[in-house]
C-alpha cells in the first residue's frame, strides 16, 4: 500500500521541485551594471574588462555600461571598445542620468556597446581627435558651401593642419563609422562627429538612429531592451532582460589604486616628494627613512607617468628646476640659481600633462603652491648667504685681521702683545708703550704686523671686529 501511494506522489512532488527551482532561477537573475564616470584612462580600462569577465563567468544575460565621460586617452577608449567588441555578453550603453554626456571617446565606447541607449537630458559626440598619438587639439574640417555636409572626404586645406593630424583624423573617422556599421548605426553622422565636432541630443540620436531607444530609467531600459536581437561575438543574442535584477558593480581596491595614481595631480606630489626624499637622504646620510620614503614615491610617480599623456619636456624641466633650487642651497649664487629653478619647475609644471586632452590635469593652484614655497625657501636661503658673506670672517688665520689689543713690551721693532687672551709676538715700526691699544694689520706666519689704534686701553682691547657688529 506505501509503495502505491508513494507512486502517485512523486509525480506531484517532482513538479513542485521544478517549480521552486525555475521560481528561484527568475529570482536569482541578476547582471552587473558598470558606472564609466569621469575621464576615460587605464583605470577604466581595467574596471570594464574586469567587469566583462566576471559576467561571462557569472553567465549573466547582459551587462549594462552606464556612461557619463567628457571623453579621455586614445589607448584606453581603444581598449574598451576592443574588450566590447570581444565579449560574449551583451553590452547595453546607457548615458544617464539626465545631464550625463557621451563626449569624445565615451562617444567611440557607446558605438561599440551591442545597444545604445541615453536617458533624456544627455547628449553624445565632440569625437574630433585631440590627443591621439600624443599629438596637440586638431582642427576639425570645414564642411564644403553648399552640399550641407561634412568635410568627410574632402581632406585638409594647405595650413589647415599638417599630414600627421590629417591621418590621426582619418584613422579617427575610419574607426568610428567601422563601429556603427558594425552595429548598424549612422555611420555618416558618426563621422562629422570626429570631423565636425558635432553633438547630439538624446532625441536628436534617436531620430538619426545613432542610439537604439531613449529610457528615461533602468527600469524602462530592461523593459525596452526585452527580446531585441543583438550580435555578439558568440553571435547572435535575443535579449532576455524581463525581470532582470542589475546589481551594480564596484571598483576593486586595485582598480581603485590605479585610479588614484593615475590622477596627475597624485603623480606630481608623489614625484616631488620622491626628489625632495632622496636629496634629504643624501645631505643626510643615515637617516633611512626618506631615503625610503623618496624611492617609493619616485616609483609611484613614475609609474603614473607611463600611464597618462606625458610631455617628457615638461618632466625634464621640473628635474632641472629642482636640481638648480637644490644647487642654490648648497651653493649659494645670491638667488641667480634658485630663479632660474623656480622659472623652469613652473614652466615644466605646467607642460607636464598636454591641457588640451580632456583628461584631468595638473592643478594651476597646486602648481603655484609650490613654487611659492619654493621661492620663499630660496629668499631665505639668499638672505642667509648674503649676511654670511657680509660677516666678517671668525675662524681661522683670517679672523685676526683688524682684531685689537694691547702692547706688552718692546717696540719700536719686535715685541709682544696681548690679543684675545693670548700673548703674541709682533713687530711694528712705531714705539708702542706698555698698554697702549694696537690693531693687528696682517700675519707673518706666527707673527703679527700691529699698529697703534685710539681708543681705552682699558675699555675691551681684546673685542673682536664680530663684536662690533655687522
Amino acid at each position: 500500500m506505501a509503495p502505491s501511494r508513494f507512486r502517485l506522489w512523486l509525480p506531484a512532488l517532482l513538479v513542485a521541485v521544478l517549480l521552486a527551482v525555475q521560481a528561484f532561477a527568475v529570482c536569482a537573475r541578476e547582471a552587473p551594471i558598470v558606472d564609466l564616470e569621469g575621464a576615460i584612462g587605464p583605470a577604466s580600462v581595467a574596471y570594464v574588462e574586469d567587469a566583462l569577465a566576471a559576467a561571462q563567468q557569472q553567465g549573466a544575460p547582459v551587462l549594462v555600461l552606464r556612461i557619463d565621460t567628457p571623453g579621455g586617452l586614445d589607448s584606453s577608449m581603444r581598449a574598451i571598445v576592443k574588450a566590447i567588441t570581444a565579449s560574449p555578453v551583451p553590452v547595453i550603453g546607457y548615458v544617464a542620468p539626465g545631464g550625463a554626456r557621451a563626449a569624445s571617446a565615451g562617444t567611440y565606447i557607446l558605438y561599440a556597446c551591442h545597444l545604445a541607449a541615453m536617458a533624456p537630458g544627455t547628449n553624445l559626440g565632440a569625437a574630433t581627435p585631440v590627443q591621439i598619438g600624443g599629438l596637440g587639439a586638431v582642427a576639425p574640417t570645414p564642411a564644403s558651401p553648399g552640399d550641407g555636409k561634412s568635410g568627410a572626404g574632402q581632406g585638409f586645406g594647405a595650413g589647415s593642419a599638417d599630414a600627421m593630424t590629417h591621418k590621426l583624423v582619418n584613422d579617427a573617422t575610419a574607426y568610428l563609422r567601422s563601429l556603427a556599421e558594425l552595429r548598424g548605426r549612422n555611420a555618416d553622422w558618426g563621422e562629422r562627429a570626429v570631423r565636425e565636432g558635432a553633438s547630439l541630443s538624446a532625441e536628436a540620436a534617436l531620430k538619426l538612429k545613432v542610439i537604439d531607444l531613449i529610457a528615461p530609467d533602468l527600469g524602462d531600459l530592461l523593459v525596452q531592451a526585452h527580446g531585441r536581437t543583438v550580435q555578439t561575438a558568440a553571435g547572435p543574442q535575443v535579449l532576455d532582460t524581463a525581470g532582470l535584477t542589475l546589481v551594480e558593480r564596484r571598483p576593486t581596491w586595485p582598480d581603485r589604486l590605479l585610479a588614484f595614481l593615475s590622477d596627475p595631480n597624485i603623480a606630481y606630489i608623489l614625484l616631488l616628494l620622491g626628489f625632495y626624499g632622496l636629496v634629504y637622504e643624501l645631505a643626510n646620510p643615515g637617516v633611512v627613512l626618506p631615503g625610503i620614503v623618496g624611492t617609493v614615491c619616485l616609483v609611484l610617480a613614475l609609474y603614473a607617468f607611463q600611464l597618462l599623456p606625458v610631455n617628457w619636456a615638461g618632466l625634464a624641466l621640473i628635474g632641472l628646476g629642482l636640481g638648480l633650487m637644490i644647487a642654490e642651497a648648497f651653493a649659494p649664487s645670491f638667488g641667480a640659481l634658485g630663479l632660474g629653478g623656480v622659472v623652469a619647475f613652473v614652466l615644466g609644471s605646467v607642460i607636464l600633462i598636454d591641457r588640451d586632452a580632456p583628461a584631468d590635469t595638473i592643478s594651476l593652484p597646486l602648481i603655484a603652491g609650490f613654487a611659492v614655497v619654493s621661492l620663499v625657501l630660496l629668499v631665505l636661503v639668499a638672505g642667509l648667504a648674503i649676511r654670511a658673506h657680509r660677516r666678517p670672517v671668525v675662524t681661522g688665520a683670517e679672523q685676526l685681521l683688524g682684531a685689537r689689543g694691547t702692547a706688552v713690551a718692546g717696540f719700536p721693532g719686535a715685541g709682544s702683545v696681548h690679543l684675545r687672551g693670548e700673548v703674541w709676538t709682533a713687530r711694528c715700526p712705531q714705539p708702542l708703550p706698555p698698554g697702549m691699544p694696537i690693531r693687528v694689520l696682517a700675519r707673518d706666519g706666527l707673527t703679527l704686523v700691529v699698529e697703534p689704534c685710539g681708543g681705552d686701553p682699558d675699555s675691551s682691547p681684546d673685542e673682536s671686529p664680530d663684536d662690533e657688529g655687522d
